[in-house]
């Protein structure tokens, strides 16, 4: 393995493994302006991009998306090298972790890269032969091999209680909030987690009221409306940290922080006033009232209706998959209010207050009736189907004040909505591969740890491999975020990616653990079903495929 500028068998000597990726890069980057013009050219109808020929070449489309998707991770991954490198902080594991990267993902986009279990996007759905250059060859001849994963596991293996395999690269205030969660989660999160989802239990109130003493409903908050006014990238690493101890808990954060921002992007003075501070402290807890029955991702046929009335709006429809519905004060409720359009326009956001219930009541406020959807995983907060039948929402509670708004104030929260879910399935991915890992070091089997069978440690080196570029790319994002960039595509890059790697993890974990693995008293058989959402909502993959083809297009 790589040590003091020797080589790792069959791999670059370390002072060139970074000069080697970034000469990669151009060959990759080339490869998808080919694509993309292909893709282009089958989809242009009178000039213009047209959305059914884009619906015909869907297999096409998706492959551009995936292959866009691997060329900016490598591209953040290679970066990402090179500022461990200016730090001095370039060692063995992340020159590991950035040849079998890249290695790895090379010969996925000249062979194909897996989308799903049975689906492959290949550039021969492009119509595209790719014939590697030289730098992109060796990578692809010797950097994935075993000797550098076996060298990767045992570097692992003595990781001297660091929070993730690898250095992040982040500054040392972000760090500093890592360490803090990640002490939070294995204290109080881990030790329970569990045993809340055997038996289907909310997340108890003192976790929800300690995480609220913490800051984290309103860590990206500004300090005038009482947040810390923190940066996205606090939110990532808040949100990798705690959804490595359980989804639910990391995801707890997710409602306060979609509610913020649709207020802050949205609304009045007024409304910033009132509703950020309560936001922020934990003082309400909200909920998002989107999805209906029959609509899925197509919100803009949306059937719920208000109607306008003396004293302000009655609600009447059916809304499903409402995440901490019971709980929750404030629903930021989405609803057509022309009752003459079908599609986006006309429907309007409103800031629904309502009775937080209790077990035996737990929809007491009058026009509202609910019911729980029984799930596999993410249960800690629980989902819920809900009716709506003369509902009263206060005239000044309309988002923004004008009617006909609500679509686009959604569309604006979707780069963190999504950021926030690359960085939930980081954390899953995180505690699936350390839950594999330790199981593959305690299991003897044939009279040895699980962990030095090679397939074993190689399911366990590319785990950790995939979950730093998944990482990298969201830390990316959410620097984009940050500075004020758009970054719809990398957020959606970012989210397609990490729900498939934290699925390939606790999947991998899982088989690890062999016939246990099955067993609901083992942790890996949670972090599976909680692992399975994510692939789900915040937009399908299939659907987050089609968008970013499309953006790709523009």
């Amino acid at each position: 393995m790589p040590h003091d500028g020797q080589a790792a068998p069959n791999s670059p000597r370390l002072a060139d493994l970074t000069a080697l990726t970034a000469a990669a890069l151009p060959e990759v980057e080339a490869l998808f302006t080919d694509a993309r013009e292909v893709l282009r050219a089958r989809v242009t109808v009178g000039g213009k991009i047209s959305a059914a020929a884009l619906e015909t070449e869907q297999c096409a489309a998706h492959t551009l998306s995936w292959l866009a998707t691997y060329i900016e991770s490598l591209r953040q991954l290679n970066a990402w090298a090179a500022r461990l490198s200016e730090q001095g902080s370039f060692g063995e594991m992340e020159a590991l972790l950035l040849q079998i990267g890249f290695g790895e993902y090379l010969s996925q986009l000249a062979g194909g890269i897996p989308m799903s279990q049975n689906e492959t996007a290949r550039l021969s759905d492009l119509g595209l032969h790719w014939v590697p250059g030289e730098a992109a060859q060796r990578l692809m001849a010797s950097g994935n091999n075993p000797a550098a994963r076996a060298a990767l596991v045992a570097l692992m293996r003595d990781n001297h209680g660091r929070a993730t395999f690898g250095a992040t690269g982040l500054e040392e205030e972000l760090e500093m909030i890592r360490d803090q969660f990640r002490r939070f989660a294995d204290e109080q999160v881990i030790p329970n987690a569990h045993d809340w989802h055997l038996k289907d239990e909310l997340i108890p109130m003192d976790i929800v009221e300690a995480l609220a003493e913490m800051g984290v409903f309103g860590l990206t908050i500004p300090e005038e409306f009482g947040g810390f006014g923190l940066s996205k990238a606090s939110m990532v690493v808040v949100s990798e940290e705690l959804s490595r101890g359980y989804i639910g808990v990391g995801s707890l954060g997710t409602r306060s922080e979609i509610a913020a921002e649709l207020i802050l992007c949205g609304g009045t003075p007024e409304q910033k006033a009132q509703w950020l501070p309560k936001l922020a402290s934990g003082e309400i807890l909200p909920t998002a009232v989107f999805t209906e029955p029959n609509t899925g991702s197509d919100l803009g046929s949306l059937r719920t209706r208000a109607v306008r009335t003396e004293d302000g709006w009655e609600v009447t429809g059916n809304k499903t998959w409402i995440t901490h519905a019971a709980r929750a004060h404030v629903m930021t409720l989405l609803a057509r209010t022309d009752p003459d359009t079908t599609d986006w326009r006309g429907l309007s956001m409103f800031l629904a207050e309502k009775t937080p219930g209790t077990d035996e009541n737990p929809f007491p406020t009058p026009g509202m009736t609910g019911g729980e959807i029984e799930v596999l995983g993410y249960r800690g907060m629980k989902e819920y189907e809900l009716g709506f039948d003369g509902f009263k929402v206060k005239a000044e509670n309309l988002l923004g004040g004008q009617p006909g708004q609500g679509f686009k104030q959604l569309m604006q929260t979707f780069e963190s909505a999504r950021i926030q879910t690359a960085a939930r399935a980081i954390g899953v991915a995180q505690s699936a591969l350390e839950t594999g890992m330790r199981y593959a070091e305690d299991r003897k089997q044939f009279g040895k740890a699980l962990i030095e069978f090679p397939r074993v440690a190689g399911k366990l080196a590319m785990m950790a491999v995939e979950i730093n570029i998944a990482r990298q790319l969201t830390y990316y994002s959410a620097w984009q975020k940050d500075h004020d960039k758009r970054c719809d595509l990398e957020a959606g890059m970012a989210k397609l990616l990490g729900a498939r790697v934290a699925w390939a993890s606790a999947d991998n974990a899982l088989q690890i653990h062999g016939g246990n693995g099955f067993a609901l008293e083992y942790q890996i058989s949670r972090i599976l079903c909680d692992a399975r959402i994510l692939n789900i909502f915040e937009g399908a993959a299939e659907i987050q495929a089609q968008v970013i083809a499309r953006r790709l297009l523009d």
